[in-house]
């Protein structure tokens, strides 16, 4: 009968051989398991609170037992919260300032951040980089007073006026991230471009723009979930009630619904849920487009 040899390697005299584990055991990040789950429980929690309370009958919701399973199940909290918010009315509103403050952060922001990477070594351009970066220091409460009566005395006390700040606010943030991923791109596409005769504006809107999708699209995600939760800026800016955003609305008619918790949080959670499906849609482009901008910058 054959016996099978395993080879061996020639030991040195005078050198002891230690036995090799056949498997070696990986560790487990225990402390950082555990930090991940406290994490999604403080997620997760409030938001099955949300969720149980809003499908319960009044009598279930005051029994002071929040965790507890509807039983039976109860939608009329979200019909008496759809008429006492005017969900239509606040969602279309919402809906505007939030597509509007998308679309103009995208195009300010792109633009100023071409204007800057291709133009680093003049100093105008450079230390408008360092002022846009200075502004994200400066919180809105500081400067509220001042643009409330700004917004006023030129008529912008309206969704547009929202748009236009909510634009200018994130501003400096979009340009860090899309400057971060323009410097990636090699300056021969656009020499190349220009020995076709394309002018400035063309190889921007052509070549570098199609670039700029992935940037722009976390750009896009992080404008959307700003503008749509914002409370405080559409709360002092917009004088008349009746075109306030979707959040303020809420707020307004919370005296009605205070102590009928089931409608309070059919309220909050037809209000989330937007922002909630859109993150979980686009997660993927928001951690490529940061993640390509940080390495490749």
């Amino acid at each position: 009968m054959a016996i099978s040899t395993l080879p061996t390697t020639p030991v040195l005299a005078g050198t002891k051989t230690e036995p090799q584990p056949r498997f070696r055991m990986e560790r487990v990040n225990w402390s950082g398991t555990i930090i991940l789950i406290l994490c999604a429980v403080t997620v997760l929690l409030p938001l099955y609170v949300t969720i149980s309370m809003a499908l319960k009958t009044p009598e279930q919701a005051v029994d002071g037992n929040a965790f507890s399973l509807p039983a039976p199940v109860d939608l009329r909290g979200f019909a008496e919260a759809w008429e006492l918010t005017k969900f239509p009315v606040g969602a279309a509103i919402s809906l505007l300032v939030t597509a509007g403050t998308v679309a103009a952060t995208i195009v300010l922001a792109a633009f100023a951040s071409y204007a800057i990477v291709r133009n680093w070594d003049r100093r105008l351009f450079r230390y408008s980089f360092f002022y846009l970066l200075a502004a994200m220091f400066i919180p809105f409460p500081v400067i509220a007073l001042p643009q409330i009566q700004l917004t006023g005395r030129l008529g912008l006390d309206n969704p547009g006026g929202v748009i236009i700040l909510a634009t200018m606010f994130q501003l400096s943030f979009s340009v860090l991230l899309f400057t971060a991923f323009l410097r990636s791109i090699p300056l021969e596409l656009e020499e190349s471009a220009r020995m076709d005769g394309a002018t400035t504006w063309q190889t921007f809107w052509h070549l570098i723009f199609p670039l700029l999708a992935p940037m722009s699209a976390t750009v896009g995600i992080f404008a959307f979930l700003y503008a749509w939760n914002d409370f405080m800026m559409p709360s002092l800016i917009i004088a008349d009630p009746e075109l306030q955003t979707l959040p303020v609305r809420q707020n307004l008619f919370q005296n009605q619904f205070s102590n009928n918790y089931n409608v309070s949080f059919a309220s909050y959670l037809m209000a989330m849920a937007p922002a909630i499906i859109a993150y979980l849609f686009t997660q993927r482009w928001v951690m490529e487009g940061v993640t390509q901008g940080a390495v490749k910058g």
